[in-house]
Order: C-alpha cells, then sequence, then structure tokens
C-alpha cells in the first residue's frame, strides 16, 4: 500500500474485490521488473475503478508496451504463487531497502529508495510487514488474496504521471493504472460501462448540442457558456430560487475577491492553501518588499503568518455570509436566518484532474448558510435535507444514497471542541434516521470546520457523484464572534449550517 498507509482496522475492512486489486497491483509490478528490472517502485493501492503502481525507470511505458506487460502479468496469474505475509523489524526492512530488495525482485545495486523513504514515514512501534510472490517482495501492509491464481480478469487501461507522493517538488513519476475483477464477465460488463460513458460524456454532448466551451486560451477549467447552455443554466437557477423562496432564504450577492485576513479569520487559508490560486498583493506593496530584498520564499512565509496582506479569488462563499450576518445585530427572534446565493468560486485544481464541467477552476454554486439557536439546528437540518431531497426528485436523480462524514478522532486537522463535534454529529444522525433510506458513517470525511451529510447520486452507467450536502459548524461562528441576543438578554453563539444541494 506503500505512502497512503491505513489503520489496521481499515485494511481488515477492504472489500474482496479491493484485495483482488491490490493483488493483481503486486503482479503489474513483478511483470515490470521481469521486462525493465531496473524499475523502481513508489505506491502500488487499490483505489475505486481498479489500481494503479507508481515507478521511476529511463523507459517511458507506452499503451504500446500493454500487451507485453500483460503477457507477463498471466504468466504470474498462471503461476499460482502465494501471498507469503512477512513481519519484520524496522532495522531488517531498512537493510533491504538498502540492498535494493524491496519492491525487487532480488538484490540490486541501487537501493529501493522510495521504499526507504515510506518506511522512515511509518511510526515508531507500528509493525512492518513485507509481502512475497515468487522472487518478488514488496513493502506492503496487505491484505491480499491468498494466491496469484485468485486474481481473476484485469486488464491494464492507462499511463499517466504522477508527483511522489502528491508533491510537485518530488520526482515526477510513471503512473501505469489497471483494474481487475473476479471474473471475465465482470470485466466485460466494466469495458460496456465505459463505452456507454463516452456516448454520453458530457464534453462530447456540450460540444455537439453548442452548450459549453472550455478554451485553453481562456484557461483549463474555467467554462463559456453558450446561448444554448445559458438559457439550460438560467432555468437551473430559476428552479432553485423557487425553491429557495418557499424555504425562507433571502438571496445576497458577494465578490469575487475578498482580502486575505478574511480567510485567515474562517481557516481557509493556509489550510486550502495548495488548492487555491495564489493571493493577489497590490503592486506598491510588492515594490516595498523588493526593495527589502524579500525572497519568494520570505513572501509565501509572510503571507501565511500574516505579516503581509493580499486578496484571494474567493474559494468559499460563506466567510462572506458570515459578514453579512455579523452587520446587524440580530435577537434570538431573528432566527433563523437563511441567506443563499449563486455564488461564484474558484480553486486551483491540478491540470491532471480537471475534467470536462465535473471538475473545473471556477464555478457557480447554490451554497447557502443557515444562522440559527442550538434547538432549531436539528429542524433545519431535515429542511436542508427535504430541499435536497426535492431537487433531486425533480431532476429525476432517485439512485443515491446518503453518508454522514465524520471527523477523524487521530487526526488534529480539525477545529473546534471534541463537545461541539459531538453534538453536531448526533444532530447529523438523528436527521439522517428521518429520511427513510440507509445511511453509512465514514469517519474522516468531515469538513475541517463540522460534520455533514453527503448525497451521492448514481448516474446512468453506475458512477458514482456527490450532488447535495448538508454541515453543521460550531466553529466558524466562533472564530468570527458571532452572536445573537437570547431571552435573557444575554449574547449567545448562533449555529451556523451550510448546504449545496
Amino acid at each position: 500500500m506503500a505512502d497512503d498507509r491505513k489503520s489496521p482496522e481499515a485494511r481488515q475492512q477492504m472489500t474482496d474485490l479491493e484485495k483482488v486489486r491490490h493483488s493483481c497491483a503486486h503482479v503489474l509490478a513483478t511483470a515490470i521488473l521481469r521486462i525493465w528490472p531496473e524499475a523502481q517502485f513508489a505506491a502500488g493501492p487499490p483505489v475505486e475503478n481498479g489500481f494503479y503502481y507508481d515507478l521511476e525507470m529511463d523507459h517511458h511505458i507506452a499503451p504500446a508496451d500493454f500487451g507485453l506487460i500483460e503477457t507477463e502479468m498471466k504468466k504470474v496469474v498462471k503461476a499460482n504463487e502465494p501471498f507469503e505475509r512477512i513481519v519484520v523489524s524496522r532495522e531488517e526492512a531498512v537493510r533491504l531497502a538498502k540492498e535494493g530488495r524491496l519492491g525487487a525482485l532480488g538484490p540490486r545495486t541501487e537501493p529501493s529508495k522510495f521504499k526507504m523513504d515510506i518506511l522512515q514515514g511509518i511510526p515508531e512501534g507500528e509493525e512492518i510487514s513485507l509481502y512475497r510472490n515468487g522472487d518478488f517482495t514488496d513493502l506492503c501492509a496487505g491484505p491480499h488474496v491468498l494466491r496469484t491464481g485468485n486474481i481473476g480478469a484485469f486488464k491494464l487501461t492507462s499511463i499517466a504521471s504522477a508527483y511522489y507522493k502528491g508533491d510537485s517538488n518530488n520526482p515526477q513519476l510513471q503512473r501505469v493504472y489497471g483494474t481487475a475483477f473476479k471474473t471475465r464477465a465482470e470485466l466485460e460488463q466494466y469495458f460496456n460501462q465505459i463505452e456507454e460513458a463516452k456516448k454520453r460524456d458530457h464534453r462530447k454532448l456540450g460540444r455537439e448540442l453548442e452548450l459549453f466551451e472550455i478554451d485553453d486560451e481562456v484557461g483549463p477549467g474555467l467554462v463559456l457558456w453558450k446561448p444554448k447552455g445559458a438559457i439550460i443554466r438560467k432555468e437551473l437557477q430559476t428552479f432553485i430560487s423557487e425553491e429557495l423562496r418557499h424555504q425562507g432564504y433571502t438571496e445576497v450577492f458577494t465578490p469575487h475577491i475578498g482580502k486575505l485576513a478574511l480567510y485567515r479569520t474562517s481557516g481557509h487559508y493556509p489550510y486550502y492553501r495548495d488548492s487555491q490560486f495564489p493571493p493577489l498583493i497590490e503592486a506598491a506593496t510588492l515594490t516595498e518588499l523588493a526593495e527589502e530584498g524579500c525572497s519568494c520564499a520570505e513572501l509565501s512565509n509572510r503571507l501565511k503568518t500574516g505579516d503581509v496582506d493580499g486578496y484571494l479569488l474567493k474559494p468559499m462563499n460563506c466567510p462572506m455570509h458570515i459578514k453579512i450576518y455579523a452587520s446587524s445585530l440580530h435577537s434570538y427572534r431573528d432566527l433563523p436566518i437563511r441567506l443563499a446565493e449563486f455564488g461564484t468560486v474558484y480553486r486551483w485544481e491540478q491540470s491532471g484532474e480537471l475534467g470536462g464541467m465535473t471538475r473545473v477552476r471556477g464555478f457557480t454554486q447554490d451554497d447557502a448558510h443557515i444562522f440559527c439557536t442550538e434547538e432549531q439546528v436539528l429542524p433545519e437540518i431535515q429542511g436542508c435535507l427535504q430541499l435536497v431531497l426535492n431537487v433531486l426528485g425533480t431532476l429525476g436523480l432517485s439512485e443515491y444514497r446518503v453518508r454522514i462524514g465524520l471527523r477523524d478522532v487521530d487526526s488534529a486537522k480539525y477545529v473546534g471542541s471534541p463537545e461541539q463535534w459531538e453534538r453536531a454529529e448526533d444532530a447529523l444522525r438523528q436527521s439522517a434516521k428521518t429520511l427513510g433510506v440507509p445511511y453509512s458513517e465514514e469517519p474522516g470525511e468531515a469538513a475541517f470546520y463540522g460534520p455533514k451529510i453527503d448525497f451521492i447520486v448514481k448516474d446512468v452507467i453506475g458512477r458514482d457523484w456527490q450532488l447535495g450536502t448538508v454541515q453543521v459548524d460550531y466553529n466558524l461562528p466562533e472564530r468570527f464572534g458571532l452572536t445573537y441576543v437570547a431571552p435573557d438578554n444575554t449574547a449567545r453563539r448562533p449555529v451556523m449550517i451550510h448546504r449545496a444541494p
């Protein structure tokens, strides 16, 4: 599993299909090493639709090589080699990495440099295990199928480049993707779905129906709505506006840009800095910094600490809605206050992650924020969920599942007290039960400021998309010092609910 090591509990919950795909990644590495023995391997996990393995070597793998690699993979599967789990000490693992034996068919003159780095990231006291099939030995937390012959049907699908650990400061590796299933019939069904997806690809339909355009001179991930597409967009906004009006929302408008200090207060900067456009700094400030001899690294640090201010293309609407709430005094009689906006936001998505209109760098979303009392949280969440159901039902999206995203209690990325999180998570659980549909709880899927309910909708060819979310937030009201006047004339903190169907 390489650098994305899961907890022991999560590893034990790996599905049988994930085990097949994880094992197939090892078979892929075995085959590549038989052809190119110098290959250095990094991470090889199962993923949603298959598996991949990241590697570094002089030869650039191309789709034309897939037949050769698959032939070797079939030999490994036919050999029915057992997957042998070996627990070793940290010292033994380091020795093997130095000898080039990890992610390899045997000793080599070059050390297993990526495996050495991964070893350094494994916490002290955590068990270190290797997996061996035939001559191939890998640093791996498992689990796997019992033997290579249990893998079933597989196929390599694509090749891409990826930075080691997703960091552009690290080496760029080759990423070979594949998929695997228990049976040949399941594999064929999967590729039939892929062909159907190509026919229904919104990028293809967008061009053919003259709905939208993405132009390189405008910028990747920035959508130009053509007249026909604009009609559809306007009709959708009109429909949503009517739904919002029926539920007592008030529409607002906010700027596309705001001071960096605003997003420091909210925590969006620097927490989400890597997924935001770089800050904009006034020319006079840049001139002063240049005269001081300020380096780029120092400027980045000053922006992070707040010693230098600037502006940010709006990544989120919530801080500005908070400012609208904070601009007036509020009594408990005023609550709940429901603010909604078709707000345009900007995110710096990596170029390799962009995809038509499903992953973009600028988009307009129906975004709403509710400010309410503690007693109003449960009915307001239920109202949000009903709105999402109304929208999905009207649009004919009837196949969906509900996911409650909880915090990972072992992670330090979340803000707010445990008591606040427990109250928010309990309110979401109670609300989810009223939907009358099955729901799952998934630790680690919460936003940094609060837990959430997500609606995961299945499209006509079986793909999952997150199309609605409701989040409870005790933390941003605290960070911005929001208040309302309670019946006893004391100042109390409102609860904030984020909603985006």
